[in-house]
């Protein structure tokens, strides 16, 4: 029973996990941008939930509506006004989004003062169990949302003519220009996107950590071991490189050092880096697009 408690706890944060990463390697995939600020949009999608809870009395799950549209069009704003004017310069726009990440967490900490918040919810602190397995009612929602998004997502880039735009680009924007497409366009959309599932990440975690200006950091290393793990652009990448991830960190906490359990994981993130750059889904090459391009 032990280690089938494990196995679902690890399951259950791998879902954590893969939810606040699957955003950011639709980002890193398509625009080739290392988004220091992800973990700062996970944050403003949390504190969008507390602001519909407190000015309109909405539950989080429910809050999703209107939290989600609007971390869509704060990174269409983000994209165009901060990222797109320097395309041709990449390490600048790096460095745009670790500014963008020291932007947001000061005037955030700034509007709430450093104060703590809560977002209760009705439904997220109710558990269920099978025997001696206990599990909460927010977290098994969260590994049901990864599973549904990555569902949705991944129809979505191949049956829809913005999805398959989107992974011509990836693949080669230059031929994607030659083809007609508007590959700045799909950028914004595709940071746009990123984005909003930035948001439904917040909104969902939101019930079950205290809300600070500085909490994205938490789970940003996580999520740059689960894009380097399961591959650029990939979105079964994102899903199973969650898991894994939270795996070994459930494993390593339980049967060798909970001070531990994060430096095993990342020293598995810079094996996967040196052994198969590619990632686990990632195709072979892919990590060297945007160099190509560049030169």
């Amino acid at each position: 029973m032990d280690i089938l408690n494990i196995l679902v706890v690890g399951l259950l944060l791998g879902g954590i996990y893969g939810l606040v990463s699957i955003g950011l390697n639709l980002i890193f995939g398509v625009i080739r941008i290392v988004n220091f600020a992800h973990g700062e949009l996970v944050m403003l999608g949390m504190y969008g939930a507390y602001l519909a809870y407190a000015t309109l009395g909405l539950d989080p799950y429910i809050a999703v509506l209107l939290v989600v549209p609007a971390l869509f069009v704060v990174g269409i704003i983000v994209h165009r006004l901060v990222l797109q004017p320097l395309h041709a310069e990449s390490n600048m726009q790096i460095f745009a989004t670790f500014g963008l990440l020291i932007i947001l967490q000061n005037a955030v900490l700034a509007i709430t003062r450093g104060e703590g918040f809560s977002v209760p919810s009705k439904v997220a602190g109710f558990t269920f169990g099978v025997g001696d397995i206990r599990v909460t009612v927010s977290r098994l929602v969260i590994f049901l949302a990864l599973t549904a998004t990555a569902i949705a997502l991944h129809l979505f880039l191949k049956r829809t003519l913005i999805g398959k735009s989107i992974r011509a680009v990836t693949q080669d924007r230059q031929a994607a220009r030659l083809m007609g497409i508007n590959v700045e366009r799909t950028f914004t959309i595709t940071f746009g996107i990123g984005s909003a599932l930035a948001g439904l990440a917040g909104v969902l975690l939101s019930p079950i950590y205290t809300l600070s200006p500085g909490i994205g950091g938490n789970f940003i290393l996580a999520a740059f071991a689960v894009v380097v793990l399961g591959g650029l652009g990939s979105v079964a990448g994102a899903y199973f490189g969650g898991m894994i991830v939270g795996l070994v960190e459930a494993f390593a906490g339980f049967y060798i050092d909970p001070e531990l359990k994060q430096a095993i994981w990342f020293l598995i993130f810079l094996v996967v880096l040196i052994v198969r750059p590619t990632g686990l889904f990632g195709q072979v090459g892919a990590e060297e697009v945007g160099f190509r391009e560049q030169n």
